[in-house]
C-alpha cells in the first residue's frame, strides 16, 4: 500500500504576496486569447531563457493560484481522480472527521473501503460540497422570502 505524504501548508509570506500580485496581473492579460497552448519563458539562476508551451488551461489554474496568494491564503492543488482519507475530506469540507464519517455512514456521502480504512473519492466530495452550498443558499432564499412576507424589519 502506498501512503501519500502532503507537505505542510504555510501562509505565503509578504514578499510572496507581493510576487502573486505581479504574476497574476501579467498572467490574466495573455489569457484572454483563445489560444490553446501559451509560449512563455522561464530564466534560469544564469538568466538564460528557456521557451516553454503549456496549456492554456494550466496557465488559468496558475493565474487562480496566484489570485488566491495575493490575498494571502494558503494554496492546496488536488487531482479530481484524488481518494482522500476521512481527515483530508473533513478538512476540505471544514468539518470534524467524526461528523464526515456519520456523513458517510448515512449515505449522504459515498465512500468506499481501502482494507479497513474509508476513502472519499474528491470528485464525490465536491459534489457533496456543491450540494450542501445549493441547499444553503435555496434556504437563506426562503428564510428572506419569509421574512419580507411577514414585514419583520428585514427588508
Amino acid at each position: 500500500m502506498s501512503t501519500i505524504v502532503h507537505p505542510s501548508i504555510n501562509l505565503p509570506a509578504e514578499r510572496e504576496i507581493r510576487a502573486a500580485m505581479e504574476g497574476q496581473r501579467a498572467l490574466s492579460a495573455y489569457l484572454a486569447t483563445r489560444h490553446e497552448t501559451q509560449h512563455i519563458q522561464i530564466f534560469d539562476e544564469r538568466n538564460e531563457a528557456h521557451r516553454v508551451e503549456l496549456p492554456t488551461s494550466a496557465l488559468r489554474l496558475l493565474a487562480d493560484i496566484l489570485a488566491a496568494l495575493a490575498e494571502g491564503n494558503a494554496v492546496k492543488v488536488v487531482p479530481v481522480h484524488a481518494e482522500l482519507t476521512t481527515q483530508e475530506a473533513a478538512d476540505l469540507l471544514n468539518v470534524s472527521r467524526p461528523h464526515l464519517i456519520k456523513l458517510l455512514e448515512s449515505g449522504e456521502l459515498s465512500y468506499h473501503k481501502t482494507g479497513k480504512h474509508r476513502r472519499v473519492r474528491f470528485a464525490d466530495l465536491m459534489d457533496y460540497k456543491a450540494r450542501r452550498e445549493t441547499a444553503s443558499e435555496q434556504a437563506m432564499a426562503l428564510l428572506a422570502e419569509q421574512a419580507q412576507a411577514l414585514r419583520t424589519g428585514y427588508e
